[in-house]
Order: structure tokens, then sequence, then C-alpha cells
């Protein structure tokens, strides 16, 4: 592929630091590749003084083949490798540390929910907790945060430090660290062992950095120190793309590189070789709106100017009801389902989108371990309602809900493995307010027993009062209760077409063989089906038509996203969702979801007012 200006003036740099910002679908890898082959063909080089960093594994072997392919051999002396495989190697090298020696993130996952367990710390819902509890512990190892200055997020800051403390007392004891020790304690080495820096300094003569918008402050500080005395940084990456701020990435560090590094050059790759015009104009009015990054514009290099689809919808239902004819549509125009994409916020999200794509026998493939929403608690209680209703007696199914909400029936009742009323009038035969209590339950679920999926469900939330119980939970435990009530939303959506529970139930099972399927073909490179990502795991891909649902206040940009750098991450996601398009992209909003009023994102207006003109209105 022939180099434009500015590919060509970043491949031909030799010594000394540069900045490479490099827009969406604008060529990075190839700078890259071509740029270390240049240095070992035309400045000869040697390959094995040649550091070349990415932030996954994949990547650092999509690399490594790129760089093969284009010098037309099948080995080489450069080092590819990510941060972590990197830095491991000189602790290895110091340490004689082995791969045993690395606890796994499986096993890292399983004792942080022991040391949750034994502690007696509560959580409504265990993967996000745990999920988080690990993103907040990398996040303060890897910034170098002071334990006793980090204010978690996820629990109580007491809470949080507390297992902080309990899963490194644990590494030690067993001789293990994890990915983020791998950082610090390299890090601890270069300084304290100037002869071992000096010699890795010798053998990293020319670094090159891939996605440098996500580098952490440790991985900056032991990258500076490999690089001296020559300085030969070669950072690639775009500060309008870093939307990983909960694993620790720091924009900042590259807005600042020029002041660490007064003598570097800056090239911007501003072709972009992916997307129609009219979807970067787009996505370029939406960035503009941040503050804190660097300007650039850039420009498409296809002829065609590609379509931006705004729609809002009356409900949810319809927005979805609209996606699949659009996908039915794109397909019968010859559009592979494989080459179309629908991106949204969260896994939470995915779920009334398969749920629709289900019923109108569309495949999907989702990029994502995508949660099976009926494995929810809560689905679990609204479930054993309905079983007790139908006529299910298992000590179990009562124990599960009989006090949610609080009736203050006691367990010790529940004597034997099946219940009967009989025997729990019996057991409170002298408490006439507890014989109205189970009176009324009693009542309950038999008119509960009566009811399609749908209005059982409505009857529990509210006549019953499991609402209630769900805030009062959330209160207790400090969590959002809006997080819970848009689990219970989505459940109870989803059994708003069937007419009987056997049929729902059916659905349920339907749908959770659909997601173990989805796990199994995970190995599969192209499944033949739409993909469902969230706009996380969607960047680096690209696909001809690209489907934004939910484009909502307090979906993106997120609720929980209220300072201004927050709500900049949050623009900066919905910019990286924008640019996966080539061809088509659509952007649906609803004005209602679940009976709850919404409001469409800033987002859409700001994709068509730029900067300058929202700062003049």
């Amino acid at each position: 592929m022939k180099l434009n200006q500015a590919q060509h003036e970043a491949v031909r740099h030799k010594d000394g630091p540069m900045l490479v910002l490099a827009g969406p679908g604008s060529g990075k890898t190839l700078v890259i590749t071509e740029r270390t082959k240049y240095l070992i063909k035309r400045h000869k080089i040697p390959e094995n003084n040649i550091l070349v960093i990415t932030f996954t594994r994949a990547a650092a072997r999509e690399m490594k083949e790129r760089f093969l392919k284009t010098m037309g051999t099948d080995k080489t002396g450069v080092s590819f490798g990510t941060f972590h495989s990197v830095f491991f190697t000189i602790l290895r090298h110091a340490y004689n540390l082995g791969t045993d020696n690395i606890i796994g993130e499986e096993e890292k996952t399983v004792w942080i929910k022991d040391i949750v367990k034994r502690l007696g710390f509560e959580y409504a819902n265990e993967k996000e907790f745990i999920d988080d509890l690990l993103s907040e512990i990398s996040m303060v190892k890897g910034n170098k945060i002071e334990l006793s200055t980090y204010y978690s997020s996820t629990c109580g800051d007491e809470v949080f430090r507390t297992i902080y403390r309990e899963y490194n007392k644990k590494l030690r004891r067993n001789n293990r660290i994890d990915f983020d020790d791998m950082l610090l304690l390299c890090y601890e080495l270069l300084i304290a062992r100037a002869d071992i820096l000096k010699l890795w300094q010798k053998k990293f003569k020319y670094i090159l950095i891939d996605e440098f918008q996500d580098i952490n402050i440790l991985q900056y500080e032991i990258v500076k120190m490999l690089a001296e005395p020559e300085r030969n940084l070669f950072i690639v990456g775009d500060d309008d793309q870093s939307i990983y701020k909960f694993r620790g990435a720091k924009p900042e560090i590259m807005l600042k590189f020029p002041a660490d590094y007064p003598e570097s050059k800056k090239i911007l790759l501003d072709i972009n070789y992916r997307s129609g015009s009219e979807i970067i104009k787009s996505a370029g009015c939406l960035i503009s709106h941040n503050k804190i990054r660097y300007l650039k514009e850039l420009k498409a290099y296809k002829k065609t100017n590609g379509q931006v689809i705004i729609e809002s919808f009356k409900t949810m239902s319809d927005q979805n009801k609209k996606l699949v004819e659009e996908i039915l549509i794109q397909a019968k125009a010859g559009i592979l389902l494989s080459d179309m994409a629908i991106l949204v916020r969260t896994n939470l999200g995915a779920g009334a989108v398969i749920h629709k794509l289900m019923e109108y026998n569309i495949p999907f493939f989702a990029g994502d371990s995508l949660p099976n929403i009926f494995d929810h608690w809560i689905a679990t209680d609204l479930i054993s309602y309905i079983r007790i209703a139908r006529g299910e007696n298992d000590r179990e199914l009562y124990l599960r809900v009989i006090n949610r909400p609080k009736r203050y029936i006691s367990r010790d009742c529940f004597d034997s493995q099946k219940v009967d009323f009989d025997s729990l009038y019996s057991y409170y035969e002298d408490k006439e307010w507890m014989l109205a209590r189970i009176e009324q339950l009693e009542y309950d679920l038999a008119l509960i027993a009566g009811m399609n999926p749908y209005a059982a469900i409505q009857y529990i939330r509210r006549g019953i009062g499991y609402e209630d119980f769900l805030r009062d939970y959330a209160n207790e435990r400090k969590i959002n209760p809006d997080e819970l009530m848009d689990v219970l939303n989505e459940i109870h959506d989803s059994a708003r077409e069937f007419k009987t529970f056997s049929d729902w139930f059916s659905y349920i099972q339907q749908y959770k063989e659909e997601l173990k399927r989805q796990k199994q073909n995970e190995h599969i490179k192209n499944p033949e089906g739409i993909n469902i990502l969230t706009m996380h795991s969607s960047k680096g891909l690209e696909f001809s038509v690209v489907f934004l649902v939910d484009v909502n206040e307090e979906i993106t940009p997120h609720k929980k996203a209220v300072l201004l750098e927050n709500i900049e991450e949050e623009r900066r996601l919905f910019y990286v969702a924008m640019t996966r398009a080539k061809d088509k992209l659509y952007i649906f909003s609803s004005k209602q979801r679940y009976n709850k009023d919404m409001l469409p994102s800033r987002f859409i207006k700001e994709i068509t007012t730029d900067k300058s003109e929202d700062v003049a209105t």
C-alpha cells in the first residue's frame, strides 16, 4: 500500500522522540510495521535492538505477523509484546521467576470471592461486584495510588482497603504476583538497580508503542527509563479514543508528552481509510465538544459519503422493531450479517435486542461474554414466586422469597421439604397479625396463578411490594437502586409477549441455550450472524453497517458519569462507536423505555453542532 505524506514522514523518522496522532482508520499499524522495517533496511539497526509494544497479546501477534509479511520472512529478532510480557521478561532475568509465580485471572477472581465471603461483605450482583473490585485494585496498583487516600466507588472505603490488604497478603504467602505487580516490581527493580536498567537500555534502543492513549502511570514511568539516554521513543495513538479510565488509562499522559519531551516531533495521520465522509464529519463534530484534547480534523479517503441515519422512536420496543427491519433490508441488499454490528453501552443493554433478534430468527454473535439476565438473583426471585403460585411447594422456593418483601415469617416454620399453608397457619395460630400476613400471601399467589407472565410480574412488583424490597435492599447496601430496577425492567419486558408461564419458561430455556451456543462458538473467527458488542469491545473493529441503540441520556452518557472528565470519556466512547462504521451508521433513541420517559442523548445534538457553533448559541 502506498503511504500518504504524513505516514511517509512518520515512517522515515529515525532518532529522538516522536508523537504520532493516529485517528481512527488512519493506518497506524501500517506505520509501525513500515517504520520498523525502515530502521532495519535503511539504517541497519539490529533487529534485537527494536521493541514494539502493544496492549493485547492478539494485537502483538497481529503486528508481528504483518511485520514478517512485509519483510518477506518467517522469523525476526524484533521484540513484539505487551507491556506485561516485556516487563515479566525483565523480572524473569532478575529474579528467576516462572509463569507458575503468576496468578491467572480466573484464580484471582476465586481468591477475591473467597476473601469477600470470609469477611461477610454483601453485594447485589456477584460478577459485577467482583469485576469492579478487580478493576479498582488494578487501578490503585497501576497508578501508584496510596491506599489510604483512595476512595472506592464499588464499596465502602474501609471495606475496599481491607479486601485489598487481604488479597496482597495472600499473594505474598503463596509467592505469587498478579499482572499489576509485574509493573510495580519492574519499576522498583529498575529504580534500585542502575546496572540492570543499563543492560535493558542497551538492548532496547528503539521503542515503538501502539495505542499509547491507553497507557497508565507505571507503564509510562518504566518506558521513560528504558528509553534513556537516546530517547528513541516512537508513540502512536489517539487521545480521542482513550476509553479505559476504569483500567487506569490516563489520556493526559499523551497530552503532556511534548512537555516531557520538548525535542519531540509530532505527526497527525489525518486521512481515514475506513469511513465515508458524512460519518467522519459527524464523529468530528461530536468529539470537538471535548475540551481536553489535541485539536485535529480528519479527512475521508473514500469517495463515497456514507450515511448517518438518526431516528427517535416512541418506545424502546418500536426502536428494536425498526432495528430488525433495517437489518433484514441490509441483508436483502447483499450486506453479510457478519459485516453488521449492533453496539450497546453496557452488557445489560443487549438483552432486549437479543430478545427481538430471536423473535425474528436473525442469527447473532455476541462478541462479549454476555451475562444471562435470567441467571440474575432478581429473576430467580420472580420465577420462585411464579413456581409457588403454580403449585410447586419445595421448601427452597419459599425460603427464597418469604421475606422479599419483609413479612417477618421465621425460617423455622418451614421444617419439612414440602410446604403447605395449613402448617404455616398452625405455626402462627396464636399470632393474629402473622395469620393475616400468611393469608395475604396465599391470596396473592392465587391471583398470580391466574395471570399471564407480564401481569404476574407487575403484580409481584407493585401488589406484593417487591420493588419496595429492592429499594430497601439497595439502601442497606449503599448501592444505586436504579441499577436493580434496570435488571427488573428487562426481565419484566422479556415476558411481555407470552400468554402462559410455560411459554415464557420455554423461552428462558431457549435464551440460555443460545448463549451457551455462543460460548461454544467463540473460537470461530467470522461466525455468520450480526455482531452484538459493547462500545468498549468494538474498539479496533470495523463493519459496513453499525447500529447504535438506546442513545439516550442516562445510558450514553451513562448515569454514573457526572464530572466533566467522565462526560468527556463517555463522549470518546461514543466517538469510538461511531467510527466503527464504514458505510452506514444508524443512531436510534426512544422517548420511553420500560414505561419511563427518556431524553435523547446530548451526543445526538452534538453530532450536528460543532463546538464553535455550540458556543455561539
